[in-house]
């Protein structure tokens, strides 16, 4: 089988749209709304798709979109995200997504993006691309009756209030929370439109079925909403009329400890449910040590999360900020040749407004002697601050050429807290 791989044109949305369907082993057949749906809300000049050159169907698919990611210190980088990625199983191993890839990774580099995101559906596939495991993330069942939670006993102290609310108000409330949020979040995405109205439930495309949510939102004394959560509950009871509840957490963003303290203390009080799934959350999340007993939360998941692959190692490096001060020169390889080189960075060095700023420079291979040699998967493992020089070199992933940079690698790199992503895409 031989096949061709392209940008598609307006005309083939919906091949392309059955084959991305069929590729995740979705049944559902698409209809003329369908295809109208996905012309009206995409870029289809970042659409991609492989052609069977026998049957002129499409048999892999392809689509990136702009997108925006927070970096340590409240800045942000401006990311190609990658999405909708498949191979029909009647098609693999023909180097379809290679092609693909090469052509995105290609024209990103070329439109100035800084890095590359995406969510790995599988984890062997990306790394091959220069991709590397960037946040990660965990949830948790918690048991309500051991939670100890509920504000009549313990309620927070922060003076705020919840009040429920309408899809609509979190549509309009939302986004600014977000980037509240984001400031303080290394590895949250900026969510375009569309995936508010998606997350909200105000667009609806027949193929992604929807369950309605109920919605609360905190607001501080002043009166500032700071926190929202999204949620939805099922309806189980025993033959004795016992309610056995469980409420799905399926968003909650929190600007404040206190609106996140808050929250978490609303969910656990309302009456019938028993048990709480909380969503993705951030590995080092509060939440456990919120409960009066922090054993009633179970870990349901831990996994890698938010991808990441750097295409421009000095913008990416001079972007974010660095708790602790060192120069490091960075020996990077990378097989697509996008990132390849060598980088001298200077971390934490500013001072007054500027403390902990970097400064990250391509140098000569004579100029100046490498620290580090590494591939670009690994730094872009190390970027966000959650991941750690020290096992990467343990596991033989860097190469130490000057004693000691592993261990001032560590130290540069690291955050206090996880990075974290809260959106899937």
């Amino acid at each position: 089988m031989s096949a061709d791989v392209r940008v598609i044109t307006e005309s083939e949305v919906a091949d392309w749209l059955q084959a991305n369907l069929r590729g995740f082993l979705n049944a559902a057949q698409v209809t003329p709304e369908d295809a109208a749906w996905r012309r009206r809300t995409t870029d289809i000049t970042r659409m991609r798709g492989a052609f069977d050159r026998d049957t002129g169907r499409c048999v892999a698919t392809f689509r990136s979109f702009q997108q925006d990611v927070s970096v340590p210190g409240g800045g942000e980088v401006r990311s190609s995200a990658v999405t909708n990625v498949s191979v029909l199983a009647t098609h693999r191993r023909q180097g379809l997504l290679t092609r693909m890839m090469a052509d995105e990774l290609a024209d990103a580099r070329s439109r100035g993006d800084v890095v590359s995101t995406l969510i790995a559906a599988e984890y062997p596939i990306y790394g091959r691309y220069g991709y590397g495991p960037a946040t990660s993330t965990a949830e948790w069942e918690v048991e309500v009756p051991r939670a100890r939670l509920d504000p009549r006993r313990s309620a927070p102290a922060c003076g705020g209030r919840i009040d429920l609310a309408e899809a609509a108000e979190i549509r309009e409330l939302g986004p600014a929370l977000l980037e509240r949020v984001r400031a303080r979040t290394a590895g949250a995405v900026s969510r375009s439109p569309l995936m508010w109205n998606q997350a909200t439930g105000l667009d609806r495309p027949s193929f992604r079925p929807y369950t309605e949510q109920l919605f609360v939102v905190h607001r501080s004394p002043a009166g500032t909403v700071d926190g929202y959560a999204a949620y939805r509950c099922d309806e189980t009871w025993t033959d004795a009329k016992i309610p056995l509840n469980t409420l799905t957490v399926s968003d909650l963003l929190a600007a404040t400890p206190d609106a996140e303290r808050a929250l978490w203390h609303y969910l656990c009080s309302i009456d019938w449910v028993m048990k709480i799934r909380t969503g993705y959350r951030a590995p080092d999340d509060l939440l456990p040590d919120l409960l009066g007993d922090p054993r009633a939360a179970r870990t349901v998941t831990a996994a890698d999360f938010l991808w990441l692959r750097l295409l421009d190692v000095p913008a990416a490096l001079s972007a974010r900020t660095y708790e602790v001060p060192g120069t490091l020169v960075l020996e990077v390889a990378d097989p697509m040749g996008l990132a390849d080189g060598r980088y001298r960075l200077e971390a934490g060095t500013g001072a007054g407004a500027g403390a902990g700023a970097g400064r990250c420079v391509r140098v000569d291979d004579d100029a100046a002697e490498a620290d580090l040699r590494l591939d670009v998967s690994d730094l872009s493992s190390l970027y966000l601050g959650g991941g750690s020089a020290v096992r990467l070199a343990q596991l033989g992933r860097i190469e130490e050429a000057r004693p000691g940079a592993v261990a001032l690698a560590d130290a540069v790199f690291r955050t206090a807290r996880r990075p974290w992503c809260p959106d899937m895409f």
